[in-house]
């Protein structure tokens, strides 16, 4: 009798490699993509990464598909080491350069701290919001005329003429503006959102407030 072979031929009519269906290949979106994830929600991740916020309301379809794709953005985001923080009572969402004594934890996030102007200006943008809030208002607004007569008189000689802080008021605005902290309504007028209170911690107010009583009583 032969000798009985270990190996079994496959039949002539099957393939030696199962087919895959067409509609499980992963579409490539551009030449050489590995990519894994479809284009919304990678527009999502970049949108995390570029901006320092998004924002429920004024980010509704981010927002939508970062609350529906959260695992796999957080995925994303732990392999940079950063953490996904989402606020879903305010409504807001960032991340977080995760940071360890133990592990060594590349840094990717670089701090882009406020300027002075803009600090001054965040304090007044988060004792009106605090003030307001408190007596029950539902949505805070402030003009611009308002908040550069009280930011103005936290300057000093050397920050220079009216004009130079009145322009360094505007483009700390702006920035606040493009980051949702505020949103201009009309002309000079903005709404103040409820973001102020993540960037402004109330220990990080008092703390600024202190500072500013005993640089007035420095100057007089």
């Amino acid at each position: 009798m032969p000798e009985q072979s270990l190996a079994t031929e496959a039949p002539l009519d099957e393939p030696f490699i199962a087919p895959v269906p067409m509609e499980d290949d992963i579409e490539e979106h551009f030449a050489g993509d590995r990519g894994t994830l479809d284009p919304e929600i990678r527009r999502v991740l970049v949108h995390i990464l570029q901006r320092r916020f998004i924002a429920a309301e004024r980010n509704r379809r981010e927002w939508t598909l970062l609350l529906d794709h959260q695992q796999v953005i957080e995925s994303r985001l732990n392999d940079l080491y950063l953490r996904l923080v989402i606020d879903h009572g305010r409504g807001f969402a960032y991340k977080q350069q995760l940071r360890s004594d133990e592990i060594d934890m590349p840094v990717l996030l670089k701090d882009a701290p406020y300027t002075r102007a803009e600090t001054l200006v965040l304090v007044h943008l988060r004792t009106v919001y605090q003030r307001e809030s408190a007596a029950g208002e539902a949505s805070v607004r402030i003009d611009i005329e308002d908040l550069e007569q009280t930011v103005l008189s936290y300057f000093t000689d050397v920050d220079g003429g009216t004009a130079r802080q009145q322009k360094a008021i505007r483009n700390a605005m702006d920035r606040l503006d493009r980051e949702g902290i505020i949103q201009e309504e009309t002309s000079g007028r903005y709404r103040i959102t409820a973001l102020v209170e993540v960037v402004l911690s109330a220990e990080t107010l008092k703390e600024l407030r202190d500072w500013l009583r005993s640089q007035e009583v420095v100057q007089r």
